[in-house]
Formats: C-alpha cells, sequence, structure tokens
C-alpha cells in the first residue's frame, strides 16, 4: 500500500485516526506545549551528562559506563511527575479529547552512532508492529525528537507490510509475563540482546522505506501496526526522542483500530493507560476483554 505522510494538517483527531488505521502518518511542527516537554528532557540530559555535550558523549566514555548513566536518566524522566503534567498538554495541542483520550508513560530513547550501543537500554528495533507487543490495534504512537535528527538516525517505516502478513515470532510473547520477567533487565544487555522479542521470522525487504524528519519538538503520529524499525545510526551523533502512546476509549470499547494481519500475542498493554484529563485508569473491563479476546485470538 501507499503510505502518505501529511504534514500540518487540520483534520479533526477523529479523520485523523480514521487515516492513521489505514497506515496513514501525520508530522506537525513543534508547538509549545510540545517545546516545553522537549525543553525539560534536555534539563534532565544536560544534568545527567554534566560537561559533556549528550550529542557525542558516546565518543568519550565507556559503553558500560554510557548504559548505566541511561539506566538511571531514563527512569527519572518517564517517572518525573512534570511529564505527567506535560503530556495532556501536547497531546490537547494535536486537537485530542482530554476527556476520552488515554495515554502511556513517556519513554526518553536513544539511539547510539556506528554500533555504539544498540542492545537493552538503547536497544535498535528491528522491524517490528507495536501490535505482536500485545498493544491494542487503536493504539497511536506519538514520537518527538528531543534534538536535530537527520534521515541517518531516525526511523523507518514499511509501508508494502502494513496490509501484508510478516511471519513473526509474536506467538511466544504475552505482555505480562514479559513484565513479571525481562523488562527491569534492559540496562543489563549491553554487549548484546538475550531477551526473546518479537521480530520476523522471514527476510523483509526494507525498501521502498517512509523516513520522515521532524523539527526538534516537531511530533510524528503513526498507528502502533505500522511496521517500522530503527534506522541504523551512521549519522555521527547520538539520537534522542520521546515517545508515548494514546488511544480513543471510543476505540477501545468499539474494537475500531487498524487491521491484525499477523499478531499472535497474549495479554495487553491498556492498563498501562491513564485519562489525559484526571489521570484515571483505563476500567479494566476493558483490559479483560482484551485479554480474553486474545487468548481466543479475535483481535
Amino acid at each position: 500500500m501507499m503510505t502518505t505522510v501529511f504534514s500540518n494538517s487540520v483534520v479533526s483527531d477523529e479523520d485523523r485516526r480514521d487515516l492513521l488505521y489505514q497506515g496513514q502518518v501525520f508530522v506537525y511542527r513543534a508547538g509549545t506545549a510540545a517545546a516545553e516537554l522537549v525543553m525539560f528532557a534536555r534539563e534532565l540530559i544536560t544534568d545527567a551528562f554534566g560537561h559533556r555535550d549528550p550529542e557525542t558523549a558516546q565518543y568519550d566514555m565507556d559503553v558500560e559506563e554510557f548504559a548505566k548513566l541511561l539506566a538511571d536518566l531514563k527512569p527519572r524522566f518517564i517517572h518525573h511527575p512534570r511529564c505527567k503534567e506535560l503530556l495532556p498538554a501536547v497531546i490537547e495541542e494535536r486537537g485530542c479529547d482530554l476527556g476520552r483520550t488515554y495515554f502511556d508513560v513517556p519513554r526518553l530513547r536513544t539511539s547510539t552512532s556506528n554500533d555504539y550501543l544498540v542492545s537493552g537500554i538503547s536497544y535498535a528495533f528491528h522491524p517490528h508492529r507495536d501490535c505482536w507487543y500485545s498493544a491494542p490495534f487503536c493504539q497511536v504512537n506519538w514520537w518527538i525528537p528531543v534534538f536535530e535528527v537527520v534521515p541517518e538516525n531516525v526511523m523507518a517505516f514499511h509501508p508494502k507490510y502494513f496490509d501484508r502478513a510478516v511471519a513473526n515470532g509474536s506467538a511466544r510473547y504475552d505482555y505480562g509475563e514479559w513484565n513479571r520477567g525481562n523488562r527491569q533487565s534492559a540496562a543489563a544487555h549491553v554487549r548484546s540482546d538475550t531477551r526473546d522479542q518479537p521480530r520476523p521470522e522471514e527476510p523483509i525487504e526494507l525498501e521502498p522505506q517512509v523516513r520522515v524528519v521532524p523539527e526538534a519538538g516537531g511530533t510524528l503520529m503513526f498507528s502502533g501496526a505500522q511496521l517500522h524499525s530503527t534506522v541504523p545510526n551512521t549519522s555521527g551523533r547520538t539520537r534522542f526522542s520521546i515517545d508515548f502512546r494514546t488511544v480513543h476509549i471510543d476505540d477501545v470499547r468499539t474494537h475500531r483500530g487498524a487491521p491484525n494481519v499477523d499478531a499472535a500475542c497474549t495479554g495487553t498493554t491498556l492498563r498501562d493507560f491513564a485519562r489525559c484529563n484526571d489521570l484515571a485508569a483505563m476500567p479494566d473491563e476493558l483490559a479483560v476483554d482484551y485479554e480474553a479476546r486474545a487468548l481466543a485470538g479475535v483481535s
């Protein structure tokens, strides 16, 4: 299929979600709220790296030292109360209904250059769909670069596979089991990553691919069903980015979303989501419903 990139579109969130579920991609300039989120992330990054330039510190640090620094920095960002204030503002800035939109915690991601650190705490993602990892098919992914990015250090979409099945290992993945046994061990995987994660089990044609390069603080939005991957970073600089996910509760209730062409995982990430306007938890009966449907093989 063809993937269209909509730049600074003024369509409603309802219409945008329809297009996202069809495999389209949206990118926006840096708004006031997104710029504030990026500035907060930069403050934490600068504090962590001290006198070093975070984008080039990999050339001055032992890889174990670098991984240890990230193992402290990333959770501080994820769990900082300021993020729970800033994310709803970012989401509202993009026209979402805060009373019906739920978000998960923001992750601070890194992609180091020239294979310096590509596992564990700075994992370089192979081609994958988030839906292989128990994400609902109505999930919308948000991606925001913290510093300037270039085509050599962003992500790639592989649109020919949006509606085409890929043999993959998602049938071995259960979200609850992953949380109990694997998530907390990321920082221990420095030289290699031995955790069994869903990945393609057939050759993937990486071309054609789509790379979108937002400005620092710009927002990229795409479906969790998109097959995408981390571009091998040859830029000479470490890329820092923020990503998080949203779901609209009406779509959760009605099972509206992108098609399931090849996901066979069990469990659900829905309990990770909180309502934007008051941080209320996702109703547990909806998570139970998704878990039952996954066990039954129904998307």
